[in-house]
């Protein structure tokens, strides 16, 4: 029985720093190593501890269960009181999560993305290179959502048949076996329809 797939989970911005090294004491008697904050930890930690929100509201803004909140706020406290302890250096990086920022759609590729950083203009696909993207907040469509939703599905385009995507195995050299239509990605089924 395969485990059950994790929900992305919503960061507001990437952080400003990458991580944090130890400095004093004797470095020979440091551990060597390192401990890697995802960035959904990192998330939890800013919003509880720095915004000084509650679990419930945090929740609300990662888009997550309360429960699911709260493991991940106490596995993030245990790794830094394990680099603070130990010597060890902080890493952030990683974990299932998407950036709350505008998602543009690629008109040549299909391709969703966003851009992190909300200070840059968007002007290319980062996949294909292309410049006809369009914003999809303009054409009110909740892209995380539809990401959430589509983004592990292999679907048909010409019988609607769907299944999970299986990794290393690209959905276009699949055949659907209700009519031998090579199956795509859910998501690039609906940006042609948009």
């Amino acid at each position: 029985m395969s485990p059950r797939p994790k929900r992305l989970r919503r960061v507001s911005n990437p952080p400003i720093i990458s991580g944090f090294k130890p400095y004093g004491g004797e470095v020979r008697d440091r551990p060597k190593g390192s401990v890697f904050l995802h960035f959904e930890e990192y998330e939890v930690i800013r919003l509880c501890d720095f915004e000084n929100l509650s679990h419930h509201d945090a929740s609300k803004i990662m888009d997550v269960s309360r429960p699911t909140l709260t493991r991940i706020y106490a596995k993030a406290r245990a790794k830094i009181a394990e680099a603070m302890v130990t010597g060890k250096q902080i890493i952030i990086e990683g974990g299932k999560i998407y950036f709350d920022s505008d998602w543009h759609i690629c008109n040549g590729c299909g391709c969703y993305f966003n851009q992190p950083d909300k200070g840059n203009r968007v002007t290319e696909c980062p996949l294909c290179g292309s410049g006809t993207i369009e914003n999809c907040e303009a054409m009110n469509v909740d892209m995380a959502e539809s990401h959430r939703q589509c983004a592990d599905l292999c679907a048909c385009p010409e019988c609607g048949y769907e299944r999970p995507h299986e990794p290393a195995n690209p959905c276009k050299d699949q055949l659907c076996p209700v009519c031998g239509t090579h199956l795509m990605r859910k998501n690039n089924l609906l940006a042609k329809d948009i």
